[in-house]
């Protein structure tokens, strides 16, 4: 079985590498993007089974790039998680109505975060969070 690959979107450089670091030590299949127009070109050529989605990023923001994502039958199929500092109680609901299948809080817990990563792509459950 091949490992899983997971795709990072944060304009945030050091969340970025310091979540590509910690996948990839468990040998999880990495590969970042800056932006979402970014992120659009590496969906295609990466083929991820789960992206990791910063929502507040400058030009489209995640929340929309979850919303087209979700709407197109090529890409439906992606797991999508928030990766944000912004899980307020209203974003929840924002979240959710773009499609998103959870979230994981930032900062991230070094000593869980693989794990937590790894559980969404179990069993279907709509919006966790970690």
């Amino acid at each position: 079985m091949s490992s899983p690959r997971v795709l990072i979107v944060d304009d945030n450089v050091l969340n970025m590498e310091l979540a590509r670091v910690v996948l990839q030590a468990s040998e999880i299949t990495v590969d970042c993007a800056a932006d979402a127009n970014q992120a659009v070109d590496q969906i295609t050529a990466f083929e991820p089974d789960l992206i990791l989605m910063d929502i507040q990023m400058p030009g489209m923001d995640g929340l929309e790039l979850m919303r087209r994502l979700k709407a197109s039958p090529q890409t439906q199929g992606i797991v999508v998680v928030a990766f944000t500092a912004y899980a307020m109680n209203g974003d929840q609901a924002k979240m959710r109505e773009a499609g998103c299948d959870g979230y994981i809080a930032k900062p991230i817990d070094v000593a869980t975060f693989t794990a937590t990563v790894l559980s969404f792509l179990g069993a279907p459950q709509r919006i966790r969070h970690a």
